[in-house]
């Protein structure tokens, strides 16, 4: 069968470098940490006290306070996300056919805070089972999704995508396959997290997978650098507006670029830690490229999954290596982790974004926080250390990787 193309229309991002695309993007390009001492709660005896928060966030200056109320901010962040990037599509709803709109969300791990919340006061109380009526509701992971299609009133396909740090990667490839098989015209897709909370700071100390640089937080996200010691928790959400093309072309909309290939695998080897060969990240890759009908020299930039972990860097720099060979040394690889901190289940969609908006200006995002070459890395690579790069971009992967071994892969190509 003919498939059809696929262009992404609308953007939206809210992240702990800026509360839109704009201030996203300019943050990138200039290499902008935003890593800070933990304000939502006392971290003091955490052995890790700062994070990537959102900041100078009111709900309230978008989403009415009795609505926000009953949702969760993982949720509420998606609601900001999605508002920002319909606006920018230029989407008519009087004008398109609702029925063929759908949603398309996740999250790694959802209503986290909601649920600590109701808990803790469970168990401070009397025993009594004083629960709020929108606990579950606040909760869930697909009530995002649902909140999303009511308010645009798109009738069409809705669900939600989970895969840990894979999430919404995720959802952008089962969006961008539900579009070229003729089943939408236009799916709102992305992935939103809020777990900066006790718990979620808790929960990933005892894993021991965070970063502890508490002297330094703004340094403390160092991607492929010698002393890196753990991943910095973010939060925040992005959205992306895909459209089929000739639907897209027909209302005069404008294109950022066209996405064309997707890739999904998985380790099969541990519940947490990458495969020691990289296997799992070797065959999402290329998976990636062969769905894009594209040859490995063809891609100009990597925007890596790159967390500032000991064991997953290495990995995944060693499986470019194999799919890429010689013209590894000709990309540009960065990982905008070491500004945004690791947003969990809603890190694919803003590095969608970043990987979208380096092809719009021409632009490679930095890593920042390079200090010391790691002799397990080959350094004769272009990481895009410290500063951004200028170069011609006409096609961009972006990994994304999820505890339990999940895979995932896009491609966008420059439309002309």
């Amino acid at each position: 069968m003919n498939l059809k193309r696929v262009v992404v229309t609308g953007l939206g991002a809210l992240t702990p470098i800026g509360n839109n695309v704009n201030e996203y993007w300019n943050s990138l390009k200039n290499g902008v940490s935003g890593a800070a001492l933990i304000t939502k709660f006392d971290a003091s005896k955490f052995k890790t006290k700062f994070a990537c928060e959102v900041k100078n966030f009111n709900v309230e200056d978008f989403i009415d306070k009795k609505e926000a109320r009953r949702i969760d901010p993982f949720c509420q962040f998606a609601l900001v996300a999605t508002d920002e990037a319909m606006k920018d599509s230029g989407l008519d709803l009087e004008k398109i056919n609702l029925d063929r709109a759908g949603v398309i969300w996740g999250s790694g791990i959802g209503g986290i805070k909601s649920y600590q919340e109701e808990i803790s006061a469970f168990a401070k109380g009397d025993g009594t089972p004083r629960i709020s009526p929108f606990f579950i509701t606040k909760m869930i992971i697909d009530l995002s999704a649902g909140h999303i299609s009511m308010k645009y009133g798109f009738r069409g396909l809705n669900f939600s995508v989970v895969s840990a740090c894979a999430t919404s990667t995720n959802a952008i490839v089962d969006a961008f396959n539900y579009i070229r098989l003729g089943k939408a015209n236009v799916i709102i897709t992305g992935g939103s997290e809020m777990a900066t909370t006790e718990s979620g700071i808790g929960g990933f100390n005892a894993m021991k997978a965070l970063s502890e640089r508490n002297e330094s937080p703004e340094t403390a996200s160092r991607p492929y650098d010698k002393d890196r010691d753990g991943f910095v928790l973010g939060e925040g959400a992005g959205a992306l507006i895909l459209e089929e093309l000739e639907h897209a072309k027909a209302r005069g909309a404008k294109i950022y670029a066209e996405l064309i290939g997707g890739g999904m695998s998985a380790d099969a080897y541990h519940i947490s830690a990458p495969h020691p060969e990289g296997l799992g990240v070797i065959s999402v890759m290329k998976n990636a490229l062969e769905d894009a009908n594209l040859q490995p020299s063809e891609i100009d930039y990597i925007n890596t999954h790159g967390t500032s972990t000991p064991i997953g860097d290495p990995q995944e720099i060693k499986a470019i290596q194999k799919v890429f060979g010689e013209h590894a040394y000709k990309l540009n690889i960065s990982s905008t982790k070491s500004m945004t901190g690791h947003l969990l289940g809603a890190a694919g969609a803003v590095e969608a974004i970043a990987s979208l908006l380096a092809i719009k200006h021409q632009i490679v995002p930095p890593t920042i926080n390079h200090f010391s070459d790691d002799e397990e890395i080959d350094n004769k690579l272009n990481f895009t250390f410290n500063k951004a790069q200028s170069r011609n971009i006409e096609v961009v992967l972006s990994n994304t990787f999820g505890f339990g071994g999940h895979n995932c892969s896009v491609i966008f190509r420059k439309y002309d």
